[in-house]
Order: structure tokens, then sequence, then C-alpha cells
């Protein structure tokens, strides 16, 4: 609970500061700045005496409208606090606190149109990045999978040359022989 402190003299009124809620117990505090706070109080509702209490608090039990108003107390021989107001709001209002914000609303047909543009304009983008991706890992694998080849261990006295003919090829009439029966069969 928040509580306001009303100083002006030196007796203070301790009270809650946000509205109080029907049915809600509140509890007020008299009390000086310089002795103890137990003193004996005297407790004004819109300047009546309500009631006076031996330890400087006083407790509303089950509030409502009839007990807003405009209190103060009073500590005999130090004087009297600053008068407090305590709002008593109802139970069962839930309305809630005005916002700067307005409430969002539905986008206007110009906008829906240029946002699916421009998200249909990154989907054909990333697909396109995507294909040339996967084409560029396919062209790369044969090469990484050939080993490497290296020149500097090559000897000269190694090497031999040797020349190669390739003459055309002879093409053959292989003529049946005698002894083969070929038959038709139907």
């Amino acid at each position: 609970m928040v509580n306001l402190t009303v100083t002006g003299g030196s007796v203070i009124l301790q009270s809650p500061v946000l509205p109080v809620m029907e049915g809600d117990d509140v509890t007020l505090l008299c009390k000086t700045k310089t002795t103890p706070s137990n003193l004996p109080a005297a407790f004004y509702k819109d300047g009546s005496l309500i009631r006076k209490q031996p330890t400087g608090h006083m407790t509303i039990q089950h509030v409502s409208r009839s007990d807003e108003g405009l209190y103060k107390c009073d500590i005999s021989g130090h004087g009297e606090s600053p008068s407090s107001w305590i709002t008593v709001t109802d139970k069962h209002t839930t309305t809630p606190p005005p916002t700067s914000t307005p409430p969002p609303t539905s986008l206007s047909p110009p906008v829906l149109s240029v946002l699916s543009c421009v998200g249909s304009v990154c989907v054909v983008v990333l697909l396109v990045l995507l294909v040339l991706l996967v084409r560029r890992c396919v062209h790369r694998k044969p090469e990484e999978s050939d080993p490497p080849v290296i020149y500097s261990a090559v000897r000269t006295e190694d090497i031999s040359y040797g020349q190669i003919t390739i003459r055309p090829k002879r093409t053959r009439d292989f003529k049946p022989e005698p002894d083969v029966v070929y038959s038709s069969l139907k």
C-alpha cells in the first residue's frame, strides 16, 4: 500500500495515496516528528471528530463511499496535522485508466498491399540465393574429392617418354564355317 505523509507542523497524518476500494480496510497513522508515534490522537473527518485512539492508529473497516472525505488528526500538546483527502472507489468498477496510446486499428488496404509486395520480394530473393548456394556447393564437391597434384616431388630421372601409334581398326569378314547349320523356326 502506498501512503501519503503530509507534513506541515510537528504532527504527521499517514493515509493511502491511491483510491481505496469499497470493502477494504484503511489504517490512518497520526504521529509526531520528534516523539514516539504511539501517542493518543483524535481523528477528524471533514472537520468533525470521529474518535480518539490511544495509540495514534485508526482503522476504518470495510470502507464505503460515505467514508470518502478530508481527514486530519490532533495530538494533544503537539498540534494538528494538515488535512489529507481519502478517495473511495466502487469495487465493481473495472474501468482502465486512460492511455495515451490509441487502440490498435486494422491496417488500411494500401499499407497491406505494400507489405505483401515487400514480403513476396523477400521470399523470391531468398529462394534465388538458396538455389545459387546449392549450385555452388554441387560444383565444388568434385574438385574437393580429387587429391591435389604435387609437382615438387617429381624427379626428372623417373620421367620416361613413349610413343603410341593408333592404327585404324581392321574389319575382318568372318565367314561361316561349313559345318554350321542354320535353320529357321516358326
